[in-house]
């Protein structure tokens, strides 16, 4: 295992040196509706780039990507873009988890191996170290064998963690590891004092097997919103609601009650054939001085926006169509990765 010293796990408001994307390919998962996915993903590069770097891992067409997001608005000395091969466009998933140890920011590339072999993922398994060996972040990259997505752990920079049951203890990821170990790991990595576990809140049509950053977020260290359902009759209210008593039973590093805002859940989004999508708000990016939230044209959209805003009193809180996102069974937070500047 690896061996950490003071080492810290940085809450997403913490500082950002850039974010991650990785862009969609003409041929990928997206083909089908390319025009509008990369829409999505150029909206969500425009607004990253008002605010910090971006990073994208992309194809062979670096300069006509360059021209393409130029054109659209980004901020041209914020955009740095790398050719690196991939399956698909989870960076959230496949990109570094960064900790730092000793003040030191370290890359952590654990083994990313498709949400327990569902999808390929060879190519996203490599492009943390592609981006490395090109220079796209000075700090070093250290491979961890294990299985650990960065959308199924929420940190709140201060020894807490939040998780998920469903997706750590899956047989599908680390088999050889029962759930006391997969803890001390986590500790032992990202300097933790504790995890916190959840047993429910799965949405449906989701397929990383229950990804905290689909339901429950730390907004600060006191507060977190999370996915709820107050629709009797919508099939996830029952799991929703035994999910939102969890986190109602939990308690902050120094004993008190988490702050709880709940975010109201879209009208059902469904595919091509008649599936529900995993669409919800909670799947938000906190950048520098912004959030971006995922909406899916959808009357809750103005709730969810209005409800976060007070999480965020110096962040602008700004909405993004992630419609056609959704249609691949992800939403806006799972397609980024954040590189911090420092732990604060």
């Amino acid at each position: 295992m690896t061996s950490t010293t003071a080492s810290v796990l940085p809450a997403e408001w913490a500082p950002q040196r850039a974010i991650q994307l990785t862009w969609p390919r003409p041929d990928g998962d997206f083909a089908h509706m390319f025009d509008a996915v990369e829409r999505c993903f150029t909206d969500i590069a425009v607004a990253i780039t008002r605010y910090e770097a971006l990073i994208v891992a992309c194809g062979d067409d670096v300069d006509a990507l360059r021209q393409r997001l130029l054109a659209a608005g980004a901020v041209g000395e914020r955009l740095h873009l790398y050719p690196a091969p991939a399956d698909d466009v989870w960076a959230r998933d496949h990109g570094p988890i960064t900790v730092f140890r000793g003040g030191v920011p370290l890359h952590l590339d654990f083994v990313f191996n498709g949400w327990g072999g569902k999808f390929d993922a060879a190519r996203d398994n490599q492009i943390t170290r592609r981006l490395a060996a090109q220079g796209a972040w000075p700090a070093a990259v250290e491979p961890v064998d294990f299985v650990l997505e960065g959308g199924a752990i929420e940190s709140d920079g201060r020894g807490t963690l939040l998780t998920t049951e469903r997706c750590l203890l899956a047989p599908t990821r680390n088999p050889q590891f029962d759930k006391q170990q997969i803890e001390q790991r986590l500790k032992t990595w990202f300097g933790l004092d504790r995890v916190l576990w959840l047993r429910h809140g799965d949405l449906i049509g989701d397929d990383t097997d229950g990804h905290i950053d689909t339901i429950a977020r730390f907004c600060d260290a006191d507060t977190i919103a999370y996915q709820a359902c107050d629709d009797a009759q919508d099939p996830h209210y029952a799991d929703l609601k035994a999910m939102e008593c969890e986190l109602q039973a939990l308690r902050t590093a120094g004993g008190e009650p988490y702050r709880l805002v709940p975010l109201p859940l879209p009208g059902a989004i469904l595919d091509a054939d008649g599936q529900r999508l995993p669409a919800g708000y909670p799947n938000f990016l906190i950048l520098n001085g912004a959030v971006l939230v995922p909406t899916y044209a959808d009357p809750a959209d103005a709730v969810a926006l209005e409800r976060l805003r007070p999480c965020f009193p110096d962040r602008d809180v700004i909405g993004i169509d992630c419609r056609a996102l959704i249609q691949q069974y992800g939403s806006l937070h799972c397609i980024t990765m954040q590189i911090p500047e420092s732990a604060a």
